[in-house]
């Protein structure tokens, strides 16, 4: 599948906004952590993907009642849905100047994920995070994700790679007031 930017602008996939916030002092905080273990910006990438992933537990998977939108805020309270652990991600390279786009899967419902550009090409990561069944892995040589869609059960890659999160994912996430609300409404298509 060609993945295809949103825009032209890779500068654009280095932006801080209101959701990937990553001048917020908890995104700087933990991304200078981070950065003190990493030899390289491949090395920051893979520690900052394996801290979002195994760090920050996926809501639907501990109970978590909350909803998370913002990277910082994903990152204060250690939680968040898929969408809210690419923002967090998304806000963690970018604070590193790595460029990062948004993308997106359908299932049965919409499924979020990141992009990070290294020589010359994105190449997809999903922090999700891991369970029985589930085992992405950072990689740059063939994607590892969590999940592939099946094209007969109408299951689908987006191949459109977002500079700011979609507006039917960030909507559905600012309305929610918990979790179970939530996943009445998230999104079935982009």
């Amino acid at each position: 599948m060609e993945l295809i930017q949103n825009t032209p602008d890779l500068f654009a996939y280095l932006a801080a906004d209101e959701v990937i916030d990553h001048h917020h002092p908890v995104v700087r905080e933990a991304a200078a952590r981070l950065a003190k273990e990493a030899v390289d910006s491949y090395a920051y990438a893979r520690l900052a993907f394996e801290f979002v992933r195994d760090a920050i537990p996926h809501s639907q998977d501990s109970g978590d009642l909350r909803v998370t939108w913002r990277a910082s805020d994903v990152l204060e309270q250690g939680t968040g849905i898929c969408y809210a652990k690419a923002h967090a991600l998304a806000a963690l390279l970018r604070a590193e100047d790595i460029p990062t786009a948004l993308c997106y899967q359908r299932f049965d419902v919409v499924h979020g994920l990141v992009a990070v550009r290294f020589n010359g090409a994105w190449h997809r990561q999903d922090p999700r995070g891991n369970k029985p069944g589930v085992d992405a892995q950072f990689s740059l040589d063939g994607e590892r994700l969590a999940f592939t869609p099946d094209p007969e059960s109408n299951e689908m890659d987006y191949p459109v790679l977002y500079a700011e999160p979609h507006p039917a994912v960030l909507s559905v996430l600012k309305a929610a007031p918990d979790r179970p609300y939530l996943w009445k409404t998230l999104p079935t298509a982009l």
